[in-house]
């Protein structure tokens, strides 16, 4: 294995532990057994099959989302956007399942494939502002949030709204929950969303390594002025690219939707699925099976920290600590590397 690939595989290991290192003094000192806490959390993740559920349920969103933030990253731009690219996903999605009457085959597809074009078209907008104008796409897509988060709920409650501050249940046929996967699972609240998913992690790397596309998107990543002096239409992979990538937060939303509620409720603040997505980006160094395995380690954490709570007292606040200290090492990598390199200088010098 060459250097540079065993440090994309060790430097997020180590921040796992770190983090879970830190995290357990945390506990620690305020007050919780460390040892009966982790415990709790992976015994509760891999002995009882109602948290397995839970976890493949947390994190088939976060894979998709990971996916969008990930895509971005990779052709040069920051798409921060991800979590109102969620919300207009969720919504599309929804509405189609209420309003159209088809058979499954025709609605259930059609459900999720408005619930990705509804995340692109709320994408092209910074996508399309950096291309023509070389707007930030940050400041923009963190605008759009805000955008998508007050415009959503104004629809729900003015053409939508039914008792229960939340939109009617979409039909039967526009479902993705699954009797016998929740039979399995002791009746958690997973759905055929996994599937989708992984699908969306193979059509993300064969977009990137498998297409001309893909090729252009990444020189434009690495070096846009090289790009354009090869012949390349910047603005053009620049757009393409944020349609890409919001349509993979727009899946996140459907999977929502259409997975685990069956309906939209009115919005009390973020989902914060967009915001995990950047985590899981960045834990799974963007690429697909980083992502997957990422999505898989959060998803864990977020269902076993139930089982902390009741089993060892922790409060699931802690969870997000460990969660925030990952990130944090994960962000941290040059000093990790750093001290990788010095250790095998060292060894080798012996």
């Amino acid at each position: 294995m060459s250097r540079s690939r065993w440090f994309n595989v060790s430097i997020p290991l180590i921040a796992i532990f770190l983090g879970l290192l830190v995290g357990g003094i945390i506990m620690l000192v305020s007050g919780y057994n460390p040892i009966e806490g982790y415990i709790a959390l992976f015994s509760g993740i891999f002995s009882e099959s109602f948290y397995i559920g839970e976890t493949i349920r947390a994190m088939t969103p976060l894979i998709l989302s990971g996916l969008a933030v990930a895509f971005a990253y990779r052709a040069g731009l920051l798409n921060i956007g991800v979590e109102g690219q969620v919300i207009v996903g969720w919504l599309a999605a929804v509405y189609v399942g209420i309003v159209v009457d088809a058979p499954m085959v025709i609605h259930l597809p059609l459900a999720i494939l408005a619930g990705a074009a509804a995340g692109a078209i709320w994408a092209f907008v910074p996508g399309l502002l950096k291309a023509k104008f070389h707007v930030n796409e940050v400041i923009v897509s963190i605008m759009m949030n805000y955008v998508a988060y007050h415009v959503v709920n104004t629809i729900i409650r003015a053409y939508l709204l039914v008792p229960g501050e939340r939109t009617e249940t979409i039909q039967p046929t526009a479902s993705l929950q699954s009797e016998f996967l929740e039979s399995i699972t002791d009746y958690s609240r997973i759905h055929y969303g996994i599937i989708v998913a992984i699908m969306a992690c193979i059509i993300m790397w064969f977009i990137l390594w498998k297409t001309t596309l893909g090729y252009e998107l990444r020189s434009v990543g690495f070096n846009q002025h090289a790009s354009r002096y090869a012949g390349m239409n910047v603005g053009r992979n620049v757009i393409f690219t944020m349609l890409i990538s919001g349509s993979f937060a727009g899946l996140a939303g459907a999977m929502q939707g259409l997975g685990v509620f069956g309906y939209m409720t009115i919005l009390t603040g973020f989902t914060n699925i967009g915001f995990d997505g950047i985590a899981v980006a960045l834990l799974g160094a963007n690429t697909s099976v980083g992502i997957f395995l990422s999505a898989l380690l959060f998803g864990g954490l977020k269902s076993g920290a139930i089982t902390m709570q009741s089993q060892a007292g922790v409060p699931n606040e802690l969870i997000d600590i460990v969660i925030a200290l990952i990130i944090f090492f994960v962000a941290s990598s040059y000093i990790i590397r750093w001290v990788l390199l010095r250790i095998q200088k060292k060894e080798g010098n012996q």
